[in-house]
């Protein structure tokens, strides 16, 4: 392919609303356009790279035993009303309605399409377990699209949902898409971590992330030091604390004038941090309920989502809530002598001799121990908060450690949540309705194109690895225009290349030698070759054979013999 026929747009200057890696060189290198927040056009070179990915996604998924289909974008509403989602997907669901007033919606997911499909085609035991994939486009209308194509709203994503009559069937199929993921990424040659999940808005008992490891990423992940334990910030645990101490002071009341926060309470009492309770107060969908925290700890809200009773979404009550249900203002709040709903995280409850509000303006309790001075059995004991780096790991693990991740792909265990709702059934051995176990299986497509270039790039540009690189070659022709002798020898290693099943990118443009190198540094190909005058003089060309690699002189003959023989 000649350069001068290709729309590849690089710029030089650092776009200005482009905030991490991966976005600034998309639309430096000119893989992507922006025609509005969140929707991008997406330029050839960029789009090879996005073949690519499908084309392993394509293989991995065959390979497992999946079958492909192709479901529609536009989706009717009745089916999300079936499932309830219409209404609990709130303002992210693109809806509109067609010419004669019927409710539709742009896909952000399939499931209630592929459940519908199901109860329709398939009735018997003898035909599961099944798995069904596509690779398709989605949208969600994010509320604030970000950094390029990892948070856009129009998105490729890979999606793949799959049935079983019992659960032995379908471990077995969660097993296979674990490993199926892991492979997608390892072809990619990413550096990449599986870990436990929240489910979100899809559903269901389990999940697991799979993320592609950047500074850059959104998503904290939890590691242990010495196992294999791993998560999401959202669904990390932490070991249990060791048994409360025994009490050693008097529980007293102190006067902390205008004093509201943990960290002046601590100051002002001359304690630790450590040894003060915070209350957070959550509305219930009777009242108020109170959560109580150590003080140095950070409440987690999806954790506090699933507490029982608890106002869905998850919802802060207001001052005057809280001071009808506790007799204080925020600040002053603590469990002794409250009357509404308690919730104590673990940590809060293994702490003695404990430092907490007096529901009483201006005042606290020191002193204070469960048990002697309040009922720990009258409240709930939850854990309710995020982990912290050094907390010990569960299973004696060693100790949790923070990294940073991109959100790659997620495969979840949805149980029976949608084939329920839906009445989906197949007939089982004994001719009876069995309601079948579904999983559901994400990947997004485009987000991993940029996840790539956050983890393979350097001060010049991308550096793609040689299973997703556009173009396997990059030839630069030096004065190709007025040269002869460099548009033949050009030519005719781009045509051996070809050829040789390599897919090269001949740079034939009108441009300096510096503008070439630049541009051919910010494309990133993984093997280049450069052409100029004096080197053909001396019977040579340049070749670099891989990222980092030096260049060497070899004959051009010599030279496509030698990148031939690599892709063999």
């Amino acid at each position: 392919m000649r350069q001068s026929q290709l729309l590849i747009p690089t710029i030089k200057e650092v776009p200005a609303d482009a905030d991490i890696v991966s976005h600034r060189l998309m639309l430096r290198a000119g893989l992507i356009r922006q025609v509005a927040s969140g929707l991008y056009t997406w330029l050839p070179l960029g789009l090879r790279v996005v073949r690519k990915i499908e084309a392993i996604i394509r293989e991995e998924m065959d390979r497992s035993g999946a079958q492909e289909l192709s479901m529609p974008v536009v989706q009717p509403a009745e089916l999300w009303r079936e499932t309830g989602r219409w209404e609990k997907m709130g303002p992210e669901l693109a809806r509109f309605q067609d010419r004669h007033e019927r409710d539709f919606c742009l896909g952000p997911t399939h499931e209630e399409i592929i459940t519908d499909l199901f109860r329709r085609e398939v009735h018997s035991y003898r035909q599961l377990p099944c798995n069904f994939y596509q690779i398709q486009t989605k949208f969600r209308d994010e509320v604030r699209p970000r950094f390029g194509v990892m948070r856009a709203r129009e998105f490729v994503m890979k999606d793949a949902y799959s049935f079983a009559a019992d659960q032995a069937s379908f471990d077995a199929t969660y097993r296979e898409m674990h490993r199926c993921y892991s492979r997608i990424l390892m072809r990619m040659q990413l550096d990449f971590r599986a870990v436990e999940a929240d489910t979100g808005n899809i559903g269901g008992a389990n999940s697991h992330e799979f993320h592609v490891l950047a500074d850059s990423g959104e998503d904290t992940i939890v590691h242990a030091t010495e196992g294999d334990y791993a998560a999401n910030l959202e669904r990390a645990v932490s070991a249990p604390p060791p048994p409360c101490g025994a009490a050693t002071e008097t529980m007293r009341e102190v006067a902390t004038p205008g004093v509201t926060t943990i960290a002046q309470v601590a100051a002002l009492l001359d304690a630790p941090v450590t040894q003060c309770l915070k209350a957070l107060v959550i509305r219930g969908k009777k009242g108020p309920i109170v959560i109580m925290l150590r003080g140095d700890h950070e409440l987690n809200l999806i954790k506090a989502q699933k507490i029982p009773g608890a106002q869905q979404p998850l919802e802060f009550a207001d001052a005057a809530e809280i001071l009808a249900a506790t007799g204080a203002n925020p600040g002053s709040i603590g469990p002794v002598g409250l009357q509404a709903p308690l919730i104590v995280d673990p940590q809060a409850a293994a702490t003695a001799d404990f430092i907490c509000g007096a529901n009483r303006d201006g005042h606290h309790y020191r002193g204070v121990n469960w048990g002697r001075d309040l009922p720990l059995a009258d409240s709930q004991v939850l854990d309710v908060r995020n982990v912290a780096p050094g907390d010990p790991a569960p299973g004696g693990q060693g100790e949790l450690r923070f990294l940073k991740g991109i959100e790659a792909g997620h495969i979840f265990q949805l149980g029976r949540t949608y084939s329920e709702a839906m009445q989906a059934k197949v007939l089982d051995r004994d001719g009876k309705p069995v309601t079948p176990i579904m999983g559901c299986y994400g990947m997004g497509v485009t987000r991993l194109v940029a996840a790539v270039i956050e983890q393979h790039h350097n001060a010049g540009g991308i550096l793609w690895p040689d299973p997703l690189a556009p173009f396997d070659i990059h030839i630069l022709a030096l004065n190709y225009g007025k040269s002869s002798i460099v548009r033949e020898a050009a030519d005719n290693l781009a045509a051996q290349l070809e050829a040789g099943g390599l897919a090269t990118l001949l740079d034939d443009r009108a441009e300096r030698p510096g503008v070439k190198f630049a541009d051919a540094d910010l494309i990133g190909l993984p093997r280049r070759i450069v052409i100029g005058d004096r080197g053909l003089r001396e019977g040579r060309v340049e070749c670099r054979i891989g990222h980092g690699a030096e260049m060497e002189a070899l004959a051009p003959n010599e030279a496509a013999a030698r990148l031939t023989d690599l892709q063999r």
